[in-house]
């Protein structure tokens, strides 16, 4: 019976180094290490061994939905031709009734959509379409008629001077979800399985869950094996009295703010306060100017907790970069928004607005807490490319954004390496009694960042089990 685990010529921060793995954890470092009776022994072949990455903002069920679904925008759909021609065939395929679900979409394939613009592609099957920023659904006429959206109450449903449904509802899916009858939470073996492959042996769901249901299923999912990572968990300001369960974390409490629907200042303040009470950070979703300014205002009216944190500072002034160092706030970046949208950005960003998107370095000058993640289902869930785009700052066409912004590939990697309950601050590093979360490459770690890419991750280790690639 296996005891233990050596990792025999492995690079360990630059040196060859031998590592036993006993109990879930890293028992010894060093050069030629005797093997004890019953070890494992694994040549690790000259390759780095890192701390396992985390992503420090994902959508687990979002991500698991998303990849059942068709998808509608660039770059696999660029074209109002291609659009249609990709529902029609799944509509073909589809057995009668059920619904055509597809993600991804963007205005740049075929303009602002409405029941109508659906209708003439689809009109004999209930459709809905989801907006690439993951806000807005567009359904066709027999997919409103199915939720009965003529007599629906909810604030998200779009509606024209007659009163009738346009066809678009936004942050409406536990509504959509509960009226359509989709029973369950979708499960995240396969998303689990993508993540290990990726290296990531953590993540952090920042999905703002308002009732116990959505948790509860991650937990369990944890319990059953389908999601092998280490999970911290977001939620409502309220679920605060309602811990997750033993298999996942509470991390900090998530905070909408949409520019157009900006809630009341005082009512900001109270969700604030409440979340510090009870020992809780808020990381706060931020994407523009107008909204930044209103929750720093809010920020600086309450002070912050040590852990409060903005999620994707998509826009962030040379000024706002000022008031979060004074306020000693954590950024929560996306660079693969960078290189997936960037092309998007230069076409449709204020020009005075571009060197403020997604800014990295300028921050980490100013002595601000900058961890990074991808966002995903919104950006590839593949962490080594938003690695890639954080130093290069390339769009798709091979554009500039930004390129004062860029870091080094060490740093961008740091930003994927850091503690989740303290994100963007020191890196993890491999040491002795430390949880064997590990990610074995095949390369020394200097080759590998010359062109970071998923495809250098041999294995992937969780408590010292492999969950991805052979050893």
């Amino acid at each position: 019976m296996k005891v233990g685990l050596l990792l025999k010529g492995v690079e360990v921060r630059g040196r060859g180094m031998d590592v036993e793995i006993r109990d879930g954890r890293i028992h010894r470092i060093g050069a030629d290490l005797s093997t004890p009776p019953g070890t494992e022994v694994v040549a690790g072949r000259g390759g780095a061994l890192i701390p396992g990455l985390h992503d420090h903002h994902i959508h687990l069920a979002s991500l698991a939905a998303a990849m059942d679904s068709l998808r509608v925008g660039p770059p696999e759909v660029t074209s109002a031709s291609a659009f249609a021609d990709a529902l029609r065939g799944r509509h073909r395929r589809l057995a009668p009734g059920l619904w055509l679900r597809a993600a991804g979409y963007h205005e740049s394939v075929a303009g602002d959509l409405d029941r109508f613009a659906l209708d003439r592609v689809v009109a004999d099957r209930p459709v809905r379409v989801q907006h690439r920023s993951g806000i807005r659904w567009t359904l066709n006429s027999v997919a409103l008629r199915t939720v009965d959206a003529d007599d629906s109450t909810h604030p998200g449903i779009e509606r024209d001077d007659t009163g009738a449904p346009t066809g678009r509802i936004d942050r409406a899916d536990d509504w959509l979800r509960a009226t359509i009858g989709e029973s369950g939470f979708p499960d995240l073996t396969e998303v689990g399985a993508i993540l290990a492959r990726h290296g990531v042996t953590g993540v952090t769901d920042c999905t703002p869950y308002r009732t116990p249901d959505g948790p509860e299923a991650i937990a369990t999912a944890v319990r059953l094996g389908q999601l092998r990572q280490r999970v911290v968990l977001t939620g409502h300001a309220d679920l605060l009295d309602t811990p997750p369960g033993a298999e996942v974390e509470s991390g900090p409490v998530k905070i909408v703010l949409d520019e157009a629907d900006l809630p009341d200042f005082d009512d900001l303040i109270d969700t604030i306060t409440r979340s510090h009470a009870a020992g809780r950070p808020v990381a706060i979703h931020l994407v523009t100017g107008a909204a930044t300014a209103f929750a720093l205002s809010a920020w600086r009216t309450c002070g912050s907790h040590p852990g409060d944190r903005i999620e994707h500072g998509s826009l962030i002034s040379p000024k706002m970069v000022e008031l979060l160092a004074r306020l000693d706030l954590t950024v929560v970046t996306q660079p693969g928004f960078v290189a997936e949208r960037g092309d998007e950005y230069l076409a449709e960003v204020d020009p005075g607005d571009v060197a403020n998107l997604y800014r990295c370095a300028s921050l980490r000058r100013s002595g601000i807490a900058v961890a990074a993640s991808t966002d995903a289902p919104y950006t590839d869930a593949d962490p080594w490319k938003a690695i890639r785009a954080a130093t290069r700052r390339r769009t798709r066409s091979g554009a500039e954004l930004g390129p004062t912004e860029a870091i080094d590939a060490p740093a961008a990697l740091a930003m994927f390496t850091c503690d989740p309950l303290r994100p963007g601050r020191a890196p993890t590093t491999l040491s002795v009694g430390s949880p064997a979360d590990l990610c074995l490459l095949h390369l020394p770690l200097a080759e590998a960042l010359v062109d970071p890419r998923a495809e250098n991750v041999r294995a992937t280790l969780r408590r010292g089990v492999v969950v991805a690639g052979h050893l």
